[in-house]
């Protein structure tokens, strides 16, 4: 019996303590897993924060103004194929992480009738080209947007829309209208405004003025101060000018200082058709805002030598991050110059203009430089 009695306590004694084992091998377990889950449930507040230096790129090109030389070179049997004429330029485009061009001539498609100078309307396919060779947005707001009425604007639109291309200065309704066309990259924000001169004398559909994006500087100012409270950097884009003039007016000067002091971080001008030199514009409120004034044709179908001259800027932006506050910094503008070449208007190809003609390519880096001295030129 004592020896029942002894096996009795020994096994119980080991069941003691085997389950005291667990119980101790479980408890740090325990801890670990409240301990985890306690870190997930930290407020944003108590999270890191990225303090450092972003860059992100922007690229534009001037203006995409479909002569019916150009549409009629790219008419397939299918409809109409505008790639090859980019393929050249294809990788100068893409290489930033934003690209921007001016669609001149509405994209109203062909159902409504195809047409040229003086009042145009292009095939969808030119918007499905610019989509394909790296454009993520394009400036609505030009002479030429009521050239073919509302039904060409909505046509067009609802084209952009549907192959997922941003859009500005043209818009559906007014609700529309006050919605910022933005994009991001590398966790810097853009903001994208597009305004015209005028619209060829042709008048704006009564109570649909947001149909197109007029030049008041009332509006601006109003919308740069909404862009620049949702958005690290604005970009502005200005029809305006004179036709086939190397240099800028005076109305140009002043919009564009205007546009800076008020917010645009970067203003890109169209409408002359031939390039116009950039410049720095130091603001009251100690920022640097580049402008340039005009970015010439980029695809149409105008055959005088200046007016084949366009270019490709790519420009960078640089945010750095504080423990308080924020700071943009718009830096290194470069060009690649482009030439529109065409074989008696049958075929059309971008080329580099340092191709087509290498003299004339150093004739216009001189005059890109004009204001800013140390551009520098990706070729």
């Amino acid at each position: 019996m004592n020896a029942i009695r002894w096996c009795t306590c020994f096994a119980l004694l080991c069941t003691v303590l085997l389950m005291a084992g667990c119980i101790a091998a479980r408890v740090p377990v325990v801890l670990i897993m409240e301990e985890t889950a306690f870190e997930k449930r930290k407020s944003p507040a108590e999270m890191p924060v990225f303090h450092g230096v972003r860059t992100a790129s922007l690229s534009a090109v001037g203006d995409i103004l479909l002569h019916s030389t150009v549409y009629n070179a790219a008419k397939t049997s299918a409809g109409y194929d505008f790639g090859p004429m980019f393929e050249k330029v294809k990788p100068y485009m893409e290489r930033a992480d934003i690209t921007t061009a001016n669609s001149e001539s509405i994209i109203g498609g062909s159902a409504i009738g195809l047409s040229t100078y003086p009042s145009f309307n292009s095939p969808f396919e030119i918007g499905d080209a610019l989509k394909n060779v790296g454009v993520d947005v394009v400036a609505m707001a030009n002479n030429h947007t009521l050239d073919r009425g509302q039904q060409a604007i909505e046509n067009a639109i609802h084209h952009w829309d549907g192959i997922g291309m941003k859009r500005t200065g043209s818009y559906l309704s007014a609700e529309e209208r006050e919605q910022l066309t933005t994009l991001s990259a590398n966790d810097i924000s853009f903001s994208f405004l597009s305004y015209t001169y005028g619209t060829n004398g042709i008048p704006t559909p009564a109570g649909k003025e947001y149909l197109v994006n007029r030049i008041d500087k009332e509006l601006i100012k109003a919308d740069l101060a909404r862009a620049k409270e949702q958005c690290d950097v604005v970009v502005l884009n200005f029809h305006f000018g004179d036709e086939y003039q190397p240099l800028p007016n005076e109305f140009q000067l002043e919009l564009a200082h205007f546009a800076a002091e008020n917010g645009a971080d970067i203003i890109l001008g169209h409408h002359p058709h031939v390039l116009q030199p950039p410049a720095w514009i130091d603001t009251a409120d100690g920022r640097r805002a580049f402008v340039i004034y005009s970015l010439g044709n980029f695809l149409s179908g105008q055959n005088e030598i200046q007016r084949q001259i366009g270019t490709i800027l790519t420009i960078e932006v640089e945010k750095t991050i504080g423990p308080e506050s924020s700071q943009i910094t718009i830096k290194n503008p470069a060009f690649t110059n482009t030439f529109v070449k065409n074989k008696n208007y049958s075929w059309f190809e971008i080329d580099l203009l340092k191709n087509v003609h290498p003299d004339l390519n150093e004739e216009v880096k001189t005059h890109l430089s004009r204001w800013i001295s140390d551009l520098a030129f990706h070729e």
